[in-house]
C-alpha cells in the first residue's frame, strides 16, 4: 500500500538557523501518526512543507504520491490543513467560512452550505453557525479550524495542535472523529505539546530532536530505559505518606532513598514491565492497600524525556571558562516562518 505521506532527507533553513536538518519518516493510511518534539524542533516548519506551503531546501516529499513542491494545486486537492491558529475571515460566521472554504474547493454553493452545516454538527458548532468567527474562543475557532481542514472529503490530514485550546470533553471527542477519520482510511498527521493527548490517540510517533527524525533503534532504546511507577495507597490519619513510602520500600526491598514522593503517591523505579508486576505482586502480598499502581508517565514521554536527555550538553567542568557566542537557537515553531519563502 502507497504510504500517505513519504519524507526522504528533507532540509530547510532559515539563514544560518537550520529548523529542519534532516527528517525522513512515511505515514500509513488508516493510522494516526504523532509528530513529537519540543518547541524549536522543526514540526511546523516540516508541517509548512508538506503543506505545499514552504518550499524544502534539500529532500523529496509526497503526499498521496503527490510532490508538493512540482504540484502544490494537485496536493491541495487531497489534503486537509489545519494550522495552530485559524488566522483567517474574522468577520465572517462559522458557517461562512466553511462556505467559502468549500466553493474555493470548486463545490457548488448548495453542495457547499450542505458541507458546511455537516461539518458543524461534526465539530458540534452547530449553536454557533451564525456567530463572527472572531468572536468565537480558542478552542471554538480550533474546531471550526478542523472543520474546515475537512470540507473537502481530503484523504491526508495534517493537524498542528488541534486539542490547543479544547475543554475535556471536546478533547475526548476530537480523539473519537480522529480514530474514527483514520479508519476510513485517511492518513492522519497531527503535532501536539501535550504527550498525553498524543499517547491517547496515536498509532505511530515519528520523534524530531534538534530539527533531525530520531532512527528506531535509538527510540526502542529510550523506551526501555527505567521508568518511574506512580503507587498509592489507601490512607487514613493512621498512616502519613512517608509511612507509606516506608511500607513500600520494605515490601519491595528497597531503601526509603530510592522512593519518591509526589504529593500522596510514591514513585517507585522498576527497569521493566516485568520488574513492575514482579513489584505489584510484592506489593499486595505484604498486604498494603494498592489503590493506584500505573506508571508515571506514558510510554511517549518517557520515550521523548529520554532522548532529550541523551541531546542535552554536558555541563561544563568545575572552573571552566564559560562558553562563548553561539549560533542562533533555532526559534519556537509558532516563529520560525518569519523568513518563509
Amino acid at each position: 500500500m502507497e504510504a500517505g505521506i513519504e519524507v526522504a532527507g528533507v532540509r530547510r533553513s532559515f539563514g544560518s538557523v537550520h529548523a529542519v536538518r534532516q527528517v525522513t519518516f512515511t505515514a500509513a493510511p488508516g493510522r494516526v501518526t504523532g509528530l513529537v518534539g519540543p518547541n524549536g524542533s522543526g514540526k511546523t516548519t516540516l508541517m509548512l512543507m508538506l503543506a505545499s506551503l514552504l518550499r524544502p531546501d534539500d529532500g523529496e516529499l509526497r503526499i498521496g504520491g503527490i510532490d508538493p513542491v512540482a504540484d502544490p494545486a494537485g496536493v491541495r486537492r487531497v489534503l486537509g490543513w489545519m494550522p495552530d491558529s485559524l488566522g483567517a475571515w474574522p468577520s465572517l460566521t462559522a458557517r461562512e467560512v466553511l462556505v467559502a472554504t468549500a466553493q474555493l474547493y470548486d463545490l457548488s454553493r448548495d453542495a457547499a452550505r450542505s458541507r458546511a452545516d455537516e461539518l458543524l454538527e461534526l465539530v458540534d458548532l452547530t449553536a454557533l453557525a451564525a456567530a463572527p468567527a472572531r468572536v468565537l474562543s480558542r478552542g471554538q475557532k480550533q474546531r471550526l479550524a478542523l472543520a474546515r481542514a475537512l470540507v473537502h472529503d481530503p484523504r491526508v490530514l495534517l493537524l498542528d495542535e488541534p486539542a490547543s485550546g479544547l475543554d475535556p470533553q471536546a478533547r475526548i471527542a476530537l480523539r473519537v472523529l480522529l480514530r474514527r477519520l483514520a479508519a476510513e482510511g485517511r492518513t492522519i498527521l497531527m503535532s501536539s505539546h501535550v504527550l498525553s493527548e498524543l499517547e491517547e490517540v496515536v498509532d505511530d510517533a515519528v520523534f524530531l530532536v534538534d530539527g533531525r527524525t530520531v532512527a528506531g533503534d535509538r527510540i526502542a532504546a529510550a523506551a526501555t530505559r527505567v521508568r518511574g511507577w506512580r503507587v498509592r495507597l489507601a490512607t487514613d490519619s493512621s498512616r502519613s505518606v512517608e509511612a507509606a513510602r516506608g511500607d513500600i520500600a520494605a515490601a519491595l526491598g528497597r531503601s526509603g532513598d530510592e522512593i519518591g514522593l509526589d504529593r500522596r503517591d510514591a514513585l517507585v523505579p522498576f527497569a521493566d514491565d516485568a520488574g513492575a508486576v514482579a513489584g505489584l505482586r510484592a506489593l499486595v502480598g505484604a498486604g498494603l492497600p494498592v489503590v493506584e499502581f500505573a506508571p508515571a508517565v506514558g510510554d511517549l514521554e518517557h520515550a521523548f524525556l529520554d532522548l532529550r536527555s541523551e541531546s542535552a550538553p554536558p555541563p561544563p567542568p568545575p572552573g571552566a571558562a564559560a562558553p562563548g557566542p553561539t549560533a542562533p537557537a533555532v526559534p519556537d515553531d509558532r516563529d520560525d516562518e518569519g523568513s518563509r519563502a
